[in-house]
């Protein structure tokens, strides 16, 4: 079985940066739409943002674009701001050198320094939108020299887990949020039609969507399609059934019988929403469905983290 520091840093290194990624299209996202927003709409939409990234909102209710991008992007006070979550994914690397390929070394090196060496004000002085995106393109290309310079083996497969088990909870936090504030059966053209856009994007689902639905955005369809869609890589649903795919693939390797409890668990979070029909999830409530989603995301991870990680040195094969 792969060492638990091992398989604990493959697993945050990849939770790291998909963590980065998302608050990168999260603040790009919303930096375009200020253009399209009134000021208070475009300060409610802030804190929205705050709050499906866990960040506590500024005790004065000040929501200056500029306050927040620094506090979303470089404040090393706030644990899941981008520079924080690159310096950590950055850290765990190190720690992998001869697990990880030196492409994918080299690429979260240069990530680091790329986000380490820019400041607030030359950012955003230029042109924050590219900034942004040079994040989250980077972070791509490491995605990309993953999957193009590893063997498909256990190291590869945790890498997998961490980055789909993140990108699943922060979609549903996203989801729980946007619709807390809007109403299901709200048109999406009566005032809220910019919203409904930017949580799309904020997906980088808009596209995706309007290839399904053409430019019909209605609540419902927008939820069934980011929840249980099993074709778009930024659904829960497709999250969720590679998670499931990963944790297979490990336990096969592992031989583990520890690994039954973290299979379990996702084969039945999986199943859920493979089996959800989006009308069923709004009569019996989108937000328990959601927090219960969050919660049995959690339950896998604590799961793995007994499986793999911090599991005793005892008598694990014996009966």
């Amino acid at each position: 079985m792969m060492l638990s520091r091992v398989a604990d840093s493959l697993y945050w290194l990849s939770r790291y940066l998909e963590r980065a990624e998302h608050v990168a299209r999260l603040i790009d996202v919303q930096i375009h739409l200020m253009l399209d927003l009134s000021p208070e709409s475009s300060t409610q939409r802030w804190g929205r943002l705050l709050q499906s990234l866990h960040v506590p909102l500024p005790l004065d209710g000040q929501f200056d674009a500029y306050r927040m991008t620094d506090l979303l992007t470089f404040d090393t006070r706030n644990s899941n701001s981008i520079v924080n979550c690159v310096s950590s994914a950055r850290m765990n690397a190190r720690q992998l050198r001869e697990h990880i390929s030196s492409e994918m070394w080299e690429q979260v090196n240069w990530l680091y320094f790329h986000i380490k060496d820019a400041r607030i004000d030359a950012v955003w002085e230029a042109q924050p939108h590219e900034f942004f995106v040079s994040v989250k393109n980077g972070i791509h290309l490491f995605q990309g020299i993953t999957d193009s310079t590893m063997n498909y083996n256990e190291s590869y497969q945790f890498i997998q887990v961490g980055r789909f088990l993140e990108r699943a909870a922060s979609v549903a936090q996203l989801l729980d949020v946007h619709y807390a504030a809007f109403r299901r059966h709200t048109s999406a053209f009566e005032g809220e039609f910019v919203e409904w856009i930017g949580l799309l994007k904020s997906c980088t689902a808009f596209e995706a969507y309007c290839k399904v639905f053409m430019a019909d955005l209605q609540p419902d369809r927008i939820a069934d399609f980011l929840l249980l869609n099993r074709e778009f890589p930024h659904s829960i649903a497709f999250s969720l059934n590679r998670v499931q795919g990963a944790l297979l693939s490990i336990a096969e390797e592992s031989k583990s019988r520890r690994a039954r409890t973290p299979n379990r668990l996702a084969g039945r979070l999986t199943a859920m929403v493979d089996y959800g029909l989006v009308d069923e999830v709004f009569e019996s409530g989108l937000h328990g469905f959601l927090a219960d989603l969050m919660r049995q995301c959690e339950l896998i991870h604590d799961a793995i983290y007994r499986a793999y990680v911090v599991y005793p040195f005892d008598n694990e094969f014996a009966d």
